[in-house]
């Protein structure tokens, strides 16, 4: 078992790495309440749009994992932001659900049912998605307006294998309407790492990203200049990390070996 140095932040992805499904990893609630106990500070990070940040909290919290809103960031409050900055109040047509057009909504946007005057397409993860939405979607593009989004997933994992993500909806907005998705806002974006670190006040090499997926959780935590660590809870095996060129700090069987139980490896400065 590796010696995993202490951080003053840890940021956990959430699907595949504290919960899968409706359920609690082991010992997720254990470690987190230690690395809390310790003085560090804790941040859940997800790509998946549909809740908001206060039912992410809501659902941490009924789990075990007492949370506030404020310690959850995830792709459509990063998108709302993103926003606000490039285009405040501008008119928006959502390929998404319900969750992420309340986020925008209450931002102050203005979400079409249809293609006219749209500034900005935005592809999600969508279960609700439908070729009318595609058609307005390409009928937006072809007059003008941006195209967006909120993650690059290509699903989403479940207790039974997964369901198709943003990508899927992203690929097919592309192959109809020959305009590449110009913004990702979900890691591995940049934005999504700035936004983090712009929320904990902390420079990346006192932050641990923790995450299920080489792609988007540990590929952001590198760029950023982030520590990181991939748990085998989620969408990576060690097949597929010997296949790949990302390379985390550090491999972790679960969140459990943050804190772990023999006494020889535990650091009592982190985990009391």
């Amino acid at each position: 078992m590796m010696i995993i140095p202490d951080y003053a932040a840890y940021i956990f992805d959430l699907d595949g790495t504290v919960y899968l499904g409706d359920a609690l990893l082991p010992d997720a609630d254990t470690t987190i309440r230690r690395l809390r106990a310790a003085g560090a500070r804790v941040l859940f990070l997800s790509n998946n749009p549909t809740r908001t940040r206060a039912q992410y909290a809501a659902r941490l919290t009924a789990l075990g994992i007492p949370t506030e809103p404020d310690e959850v960031v995830n792709s459509s409050f990063v998108l709302v932001r993103w926003l606000l900055a490039e285009a405040p109040g501008s008119r928006l047509f959502v390929v998404g659900e319900q969750p992420l057009c309340d986020e925008l909504l209450a931002a102050g946007f203005e979400l079409a049912d249809n293609a006219e005057d749209v500034a900005f397409v935005i592809a999600s993860f969508d279960r609700t998605f439908v070729y009318r939405k595609l058609q307005i979607a390409f009928d937006a593009l072809r007059a003008g307006a941006r195209f967006i989004a909120t993650n690059p997933d290509r699903y989403c994992p479940t207790p039974g294998g997964g369901e198709p993500d943003a990508a899927a909806i992203i690929a097919a907005i592309e192959a109809c309407s020959a305009h590449p998705v110009e913004v990702i806002v979900g890691k591995p974006s940049p934005i999504m790492a700035r936004t983090v670190l712009d929320l904990l006040q902390l420079p990346p090499a006192r932050c641990l990203m923790i995450g299920d997926r080489l792609e988007t959780d540990i590929a952001m935590g590198i760029e950023a200049g982030m520590a990181t660590a991939l748990t085998l809870t989620g969408a990576t095996d060690r097949r597929m990390l010997a296949a790949s060129s990302t390379r985390p700090d550090f491999v972790i069987e679960s969140i459990a070996d943050l804190c772990p139980r023999q006494e020889p490896y535990l650091s009592r400065a982190r985990c009391p």
